[in-house]
């Protein structure tokens, strides 16, 4: 039944969630909470919490989490119009009478759930009968383990057109099983057949859990690799996010506009979404294989705030980057946005996790940037901007789209940073201009140069210098070992380390170790990132859990790990003279004085007698 909202909120509002609960479980106040044994699951150990004040219960063990009308549908296992019919008896609320057109819907979408509900059953017993012994050995090969493939009710669809309706059959027609999307008529005519057939199974559940569709995936690389439930009376895919009810139960106890709250992360599939679940990341979503919409955005916004959208690096992960970023244009609003990280080429998260493990998630993480940044830049990057009339365009293009917010307040600070941000770059461009006609390389000069590229990122990522690699290894194992770092002070301190960044990092590090101890990874993160080093700690998560193969073999075992930092370091030194032959190659490139040219032939000589140095990349 479709109950009025002002009619669910008055009935919310008139009932005392701590006292309903409070009749069966013995609760005990902390604070604005109370507390008590989750009257769900057995537990030693209270992990159950009712907060009045925002009208919900969660707990921490299994995962239940609802209002009002939840915990009665839960405790008493009574339907959604059930459960709100005895709270409105008990509050003194006269109930809204339903139509029989309304009546009628709603026993239709109560038998679909049942329907769903026992197909998950299904699917769940046959990935964990010897028939799923193939699908249990490629989730395995994927990094699940057995906890986690059952919290997620993972399962497995036989390649078979119709056990599943043989097993169903008994108390669910044919008819209801289509129109639950789990059986499909042929177009021509025929016998219908199993929607799904040969996946792996991961149930899709609503804002409350209930179970409302399927995604099944193959094992091989048959197309379609995803196939998700068509959509039924109770399923629109453009409405739901995957992962969204255990989402919110984790974000249960935060207040998502206090400080430190987990952000809500945005992935493109439903292994991604494990992956960080698993990982420690228990707040992330996915879209069901379609760009975000309208009504997504929505819910995400019902979360969080400023939800991060993280998407794969390739193009068509960007490319869903910017459909998600103009779409939520419109409807922006005060204190409402999105954040965005992007991955490395050819990563996603759920790989990123299994080779980095979750600190190269979070250092990743630290890095989000703002949708006007992230709008900023590729408007910037889109088109050359080496003229007036090409700046003209920019600017024109970035008003329009600050034009596609409804709420004039956002809309009119967009336009403020946009024009801050166009100020510096014809500020930048003149004091170009100025410098070149100082030199003589005005118009008559330069006719026939390229024009201007604004700052944007190559194609392709120019080579490392000699040993850079190895750099970023040796100081990378700090980020992920802070505990080694005392031992090996001097080192880190001596270490050649000719970019300026990583430079800087050493320092900061150093100067960290200094002031602070007994800091471990997350915390020296933290204090690096307020240090301004997010940036270079991402790309060196995402180097180490690469190229230190000797932390992956050994785990986390010191004495691994210290035998690979002398190792490298013995590497870097043997590099030292490689390193000094190639400077002195880019100095004499950039300045052919007589003084280059002969600590470049001396380096040469060395060489000679030396014999080439191993090592390199």
């Amino acid at each position: 039944m479709a109950f009025p909202p002002g009619f669910l909120d008055q009935l919310r509002t008139r009932v005392s969630l701590a006292e309903l609960v409070g009749r069966r479980v013995r609760l005990t106040r902390k604070g604005r909470e109370h507390g008590g044994l989750c009257p769900f699951h057995n537990e030693k150990t209270p992990s159950f919490y009712v907060v009045e004040d925002k009208g919900f219960f969660h707990c921490f063990g299994c995962g239940a989490h609802g209002d009002a009308i939840g915990y009665l549908m839960r405790a008493d296992n009574l339907d959604f119009v059930e459960a709100v019919e005895r709270l409105a008896g008990e509050a003194g609320i006269p109930v809204p009478q339903q139509t029989p057109q309304e009546r009628e819907k709603a026993q239709r979408q109560k038998t679909l759930l049942e329907g769903l509900a026992a197909a998950a059953d299904f699917f769940e017993g046959q990935l964990w009968s010897p028939a799923g012994a193939r699908a249990r050995d490629y989730l395995t090969r994927r990094g699940l383990d057995e906890e986690t493939i059952r919290r997620f009710r993972l399962g497995w669809a036989p390649d078979s057109r119709d056990t599943l309706r043989r097993t169903l059959s008994p108390d669910y027609p044919e008819p209801l099983l289509q129109e639950a999307g789990l059986q499909r008529v042929p177009e021509g005519g025929g016998s219908a057949y199993d929607y799904f057939r040969g996946r792996v199974m991961f149930p899709i559940g609503d804002r409350t859990g209930r179970i409302i569709a399927f995604g099944g995936r193959t094992m091989g690389d048959e197309q379609p690799k995803y196939l998700n439930s068509p959509d039924t009376p109770v399923f629109e895919k453009g409405r739901v996010l995957y992962g969204w009810a255990a989402t919110r139960g984790n974000l249960g106890r935060h207040d998502p506009l206090a400080p430190g709250a987990p952000p809500v992360i945005v992935v493109e599939g439903y292994m991604d979404v494990i992956a960080l679940h698993r990982a420690g990341f228990g707040t992330a979503v996915a879209p069901l294989g379609t760009a975000l919409t309208e009504t997504q955005l929505q819910e995400l916004w019902r979360l969080s705030p400023e939800p991060t959208l993280c998407f794969d690096g390739d193009a068509a992960g960007q490319r869903a980057a910017l459909r998600g970023l103009h779409r939520a244009l419109p409807a922006l609003k005060p204190g409402h946005s999105l954040r965005f990280i992007t991955l490395p080429p050819g990563a996603d998260p759920d790989s990123l996790v299994r080779t980095g493990g979750a600190e190269a998630f979070a250092t990743l993480l630290a890095t989000a940037r703002p949708l006007s940044e992230v709008l900023w830049q590729a408007e910037l990057s889109a088109r050359p901007v080496d003229t007036p009339e090409r700046r003209a365009d920019l600017e024109q293009r970035l008003m329009n789209a600050a034009g596609e917010i409804a709420e004039r307040s956002v809309q009119g600070e967009y336009r403020r940073f946009f024009g801050r941000r166009l100020f510096d770059l014809n500020r930048s461009s003149w004091a170009s201009a100025s410098s070149s006609a100082a030199r003589g390389g005005g118009p008559r000069g330069n006719w026939r140069g390229k024009p201007a590229q604004p700052d944007r990122l190559p194609d392709f990522a120019p080579p490392r210098p000699p040993g850079r690699l190895h750099r970023e290894v040796f100081l990378g194992m700090f980020l992920r070992y802070p505990a080694e770092i005392e031992a090996w002070v001097e080192d880190i301190a001596e270490v050649e380390l000719p970019e300026p960044e990583l430079d800087s990092l050493r320092r900061a590090i150093l100067d960290i170790a200094h002031t602070e101890s007994g800091l471990d990874a997350n915390a020296l993160r933290q204090h690096l990132v307020l240090r301004g080093q997010a940036e270079i700690l991402s790309a060196l998560a995402i180097t180490v859990a690469r190229h230190a193969g000797f932390a992956t073999r050994g785990g986390d075992d010191p004495e691994v790990i210290r035998q690979g930092l002398r190792e490298t370091l013995q590497l870097l030194n043997a590099m030292r003279p490689a390193a000094e032959l190639e400077a002195a190659r880019q100095a004499f490139a950039m300045d052919p004085t007589t003084d280059n040219l002969r600590r470049l032939t001396a380096l040469k000589e060395r060489e000679l007698l030396d014999g080439p140095v191993g090592g390199l990349e």
